[in-house]
């Protein structure tokens, strides 16, 4: 990738992400999770229209003959260009945008043609994500108290000094009391494995690590970010239905198989990009400055260890 190519790139993905979360935001607080989440589709796929790059949909959802969301497989940008994988979530949180809750934000990553990780029938992923700081010492197959060391050690803290961030599902009880025990504190949320993963990669923020099973999709995109930032990351499948594992299984997916980081983004390269569309801990929301509209937005990558890259843009209402 260019030098050119490299900024052209991240200043479209920087459009797709803050096009979405502008759209949504006429559905803060309304209820309306999948009229805002619509809204943030259609902007971005009408963003993705005029990007230079021949890129596919790799992560997504719905299926191409009922597709509100951006679907699996379809083609996005020019057609000419650099040939991308794309992982997209118009808007992750769609409960907390409609509530009007914080940490709703609009995300996609990039890589190289098939440098993501193909998602098949999983839902949920059991994750252990970490900063740079922690890389190369957590083992998802470790007991909590075993991991919860390993980043106290590496981190230069005390366990009783971790921060963890978990979803609040009832799936994650027994978690939630093995790491309480340890004496970390549990940060928990109902909605936003993704902005868990970012958060717990930032330097700068006390959350030290994400564990627990979320999407499998996020995972993907999440990992994008986790390559960006130099940090770690370890998944294994999770199937909370039977009908997810026996979909799994007949696709020949090895349900214990530990995939790392290099399993799920394949290239040396990663692009990760995301607006906000509610406020919270990592972005804002649109807001109106002196007359004029503002995305917040934040890329990372595509060089492993990037500084984080923040941009307040200029939007036309």
């Amino acid at each position: 990738m260019t030098e050119q190519q490299k900024e052209r790139l991240i200043e479209d993905l920087n459009q797709v992400v803050c096009q979405a979360a502008f759209a949504a935001r006429h559905h803060v607080g309304t209820g309306e999770k999948e009229a805002g989440d619509q809204a943030a589709v259609d902007a971005m796929r009408m963003a993705f229209e005029s990007a230079q790059m021949d890129a596919i949909v790799k992560v997504g959802e719905g299926e191409k003959d009922e597709a509100p969301m951006l679907y699996v497989g379809e083609a996005l940008g020019t057609g000419s260009g650099l040939r991308l994988d794309i992982a997209v979530d118009p808007v992750e949180g769609t409960a907390l945008m409609a509530s009007g809750k914080p940490n709703a934000i609009a995300v996609v990553a990039a890589t190289d043609r098939d440098g993501f990780w193909d998602a098949g029938s999983a839902y949920y992923m059991k994750k252990i994500v970490v900063g740079s700081k922690a890389k190369g010492v957590v083992d998802i197959n470790a007991s909590t108290q075993r991991n919860l060391e390993a980043i106290a050690h590496a981190s230069g803290k005390k366990i009783e000094n971790l921060v963890i961030y978990v979803l609040d599902k009832p799936r994650h009880k027994e978690l939630i009391a093995e790491i309480e025990e340890c004496g970390a504190t549990v940060d928990l949320h109902a909605e936003g494995d993704v902005i868990g993963s970012i958060l717990a990669l930032m330097p700068d923020h006390p959350v030290d690590a994400l564990m627990g099973i979320g999407g499998a999709p996020e995972a993907v995109i999440s990992a994008a970010a986790v390559l960006a930032l130099d940090g770690d990351m370890q998944g294994q499948l999770a199937p909370q239905q039977d009908s997810e594992r026996t979909n799994l299984l007949t696709e020949g997916a090895i349900l214990d198989q530990v995939l790392k980081l290099e399993d799920l983004v394949k290239s040396n390269w990663a692009i990760f990009a995301a607006a906000g569309v509610t406020s919270g801990a990592l972005l804002n929301a649109p807001q109106k400055v002196e007359g004029r509209w503002q995305a917040d937005s934040v890329l990372l990558g595509p060089q492993a260890g990037a500084i984080v890259q923040r941009a307040k843009n200029l939007l036309s209402d």
